[in-house]
């Protein structure tokens, strides 16, 4: 009984040390691996009586989270950022790991050591950067799509850094066995591809005929662990051949059932990894070794923040990416406990090392977001007091601009705004610091100023003392609450109208003073929806009524503190319970040949004729005097009653 037992009292702590964890807004994997602080062989108290047996099963939840991690992996994941993320990220773990070899020899360490030290910080951690971009409601962002394409590519370097470093503990004897690897992992992945492509995506479709889900979840575990095995066999790493089994499933069409099922497997085993890790880490010495623990953590997060910001000032990424990126991703991942795991067993690094490793790591994941939560204060800082940006105007009259719409963002939302408003005659500017979007404004002919939207002298440029209103149409969050918060400076009272990819952004945006909110997502999906409704032939006024309700639920409680803005939700809300309709006159119509005011339609129906249409005209809001005549086409609006009575008099 002493393995279950054992594993009762694991899975008990990780428990209580998920739900403190959570309760602190931190990841769970901290809980877990406090859990295995509390039971494990350097603290009294109940304590786990064999760690080698659960280091063993430790080994399938690495394997079970690089099986996942192929499940997951996906090239069009990686497409919108795909220079930075398949060319910047190996850039960027070189570029780590000599910082962290530089590190590792200056606090005096061998050179081996310090290699492994830059290995392991050169990672990053996805599942604390996921929380932490959910949590402060920028996922959506240019800045996310960064970090996750990076975060992406990093997971997948811990392959080859897994078959790579166990072998510099001696590189004269470790060379051979590196090419041999090399080659074993070459023939494996050729037949990955070009059996594995073709038989286990077979029997999982096979599995899947069965109906039975408990066969389906034995068959893709049996795939995962069964191919790991296979090249643990053949000398390659048991985790690498559950990463390509992944990887080739996840070609398949069950691919995302698959990952669904396993999920709960992996997080279990997981469980059993990431308090293992903790079982090794003595409380005893981290007191001991404070100060080198924040030495490394600072040097650690200060370096790598500097690398990831630099490179993606490099591949082209301005405004607010680099400082979010580099604000993001200084953390050490969860994916260095695997390597650290790995070194520590193969003795090419000491415990003391490992300890300090992963303390360093722990505290780094904690600093996460606190730290990527000063982006949006610091980037506004750095734009009021540093105008570094190129500022050009283009296709301004000479009169200049006055009463006029302002517009931030020349990308597909903002030109077709400005085409409107151009159409309408409306006076605008549009405001954009991608020059080839100014260009396509000034082929355009819109007027245009080249320069970032979130600094004073780009905005006064713009003429926003004497705006009428400003549209911001950028979709990165941070980059919208910079040019708020310069609004809010230079033109207190200015009505704003800015879009959101989600509720937090929403409800952040309002707190800074936007007056109206838009959320894309939403606004589509309840087109879409209402369009639906009267292709199915549900009542015209039914079908506002719901969309004019859910709209209200949506907007309202992020409204509900500011009068004006609960008015016209109300107004809103009234204008839904209206029904706009077309009716066309025939030959034979009692109206025809009669003026408006004659039939006194308002007093007697209750609805107003709002337009005609006759022989391709339009003519808006008729007069009383208005004529009717045979094929014209009226826009009647009113309740749906008062326009049935309408129509009863037009047909009889």
């Amino acid at each position: 009984m002493n393995l279950a037992s054992d594993i009762v009292v694991i899975v008990i702590a990780a428990l209580m040390g998920g739900i403190l964890a959570h309760r602190l807004k931190q990841p769970l994997i901290l809980g877990y691996i406090l859990a295995g602080v509390v039971v494990g062989p350097h603290t009294g108290g109940i304590t786990v009586s064999d760690v080698h047996n659960i280091e063993l099963l430790a080994e399938i939840g690495v394997a079970l989270l690089l099986f996942a991690l192929g499940l997951e992996f996906s090239l069009a994941k990686l497409r919108p950022v795909r220079g930075i993320a398949l060319v910047g990220t190996p850039i960027q773990i070189l570029l780590t790991i000599a910082y962290g070899c530089a590190v590792g020899r200056w606090l005096g360490w061998d050179w081996i050591s310090s290699i492994w030290l830059g290995s392991l910080i050169s990672l990053s951690s996805t599942m604390v950067i996921l929380k932490t971009l959910m949590n402060q409601g920028w996922l959506g962002t240019l800045s996310s799509r960064v970090m996750i394409g990076m975060l992406i590519v990093q997971d997948l370097a811990i392959v080859p850094m897994m078959i790579v470093l166990p072998q510099l503990n001696d590189p004269a004897a470790g060379l051979p066995v590196l090419g041999a690897a090399a080659v074993k992992a070459t023939l494996f992945l050729g037949a990955m591809i070009l059996l594995g492509t073709r038989l286990l995506p077979r029997l999982l479709a096979f599995a899947a005929t069965w109906n039975s889900r408990e066969i389906f979840l034995l068959t893709i575990t049996a795939i995962g662990l069964g191919v790991g095995y296979a090249t643990y066999l053949s000398g390659l790493s048991f985790a690498f051949g559950a990463f390509v089994a992944g990887m080739v499933l996840g070609e398949s069409d069950y691919s995302h059932q698959a990952l669904s099922d396993i999920i709960p497997l992996r997080d279990i085993f997981g469980l059993l990894f990431f308090t293992s890790v903790g079982m090794l880490l003595d409380p005893s010495f981290l007191f001991a070794r404070w100060d080198t623990i924040l030495l490394l953590v600072f040097l650690v997060c200060a370096g790598k923040g500097i690398i990831f910001a630099a490179l993606a000032r490099l591949f082209g990424y301005g405004n607010v990416v680099p400082l979010a990126v580099g604000l993001g991703l200084f953390q050490v991942g969860e994916f260095s406990f695997v390597l650290a795991r790995m070194g520590l067993s193969g003795g090419a690094i000491s415990n003391d090392i490992y300890s300090l490793v992963l303390s360093t790591a722990i505290v780094s994941m904690v600093l996460t977001p606190l730290l990527s939560g000063l982006t949006t204060p610091i980037y506004a800082f750095r734009k009021r007091h540093f105008r570094h940006e190129p500022l050009e105007t283009i296709n301004f009259s000479e009169s200049g601009l006055r009463d006029h719409v302002m517009i931030a963002g020349g990308g597909r939302v903002g030109m077709y705004i400005a085409g409107l408003l151009n159409h309408l005659e409306v006076s605008f500017v549009l405001i954009e610091q991608d020059y080839r979007k100014v260009l396509k404004a000034k082929e355009a002919g819109f007027p245009v100023v080249f320069g970032d939207a979130g600094q004073s002298s780009v905005l006064e440029a713009a003429g926003i003392g004497r705006a009428r209103l400003f549209l911001l149409t950028v979709p990165d969050y941070v980059v919208s609450q910079a040019i708020v918060s310069t609004i809010g400076t230079l033109r207190p009272g200015l009505d704003i109208v800015a879009r959101a990819e989600g509720m937090e952004q929403m409800k952040s945006l309002y707190e800074s003073g936007v007056a109206e909110v838009i959320q894309p997502e939403f606004e589509a999906g309840l087109e879409i929806t209402r369009q639906a409704l009267l292709r199915m032939e549900f009542p015209a006024a039914e079908v506002l009524r719901y969309t004019a309700a859910v709209r209200r639920d949506l907007y309202a409680p992020l409204q509900e503190d500011r009068d004006d803005r609960h008015r016209f939700a109300l107004l809103r809300g009234i204008a839904g319970l209206l029904e706009l309709n077309w009716l066309t006159l025939k030959q034979d119509s009692p109206v025809v040949g009669r003026t408006i005011g004659d039939l006194g339609i308002r007093a007697n129906t209750g609805v107003s004729v709002v337009g005609v249409m006759r022989g391709g005209a339009f003519h808006p809001n008729p007069s009383p005097q208005f004529r009717f005549e045979e094929d014209d086409l009226l826009a009647v609006m009113g309740k749906s009653e008062q326009i049935a009575v309408f129509q009863k008099l037009a047909e009889n």
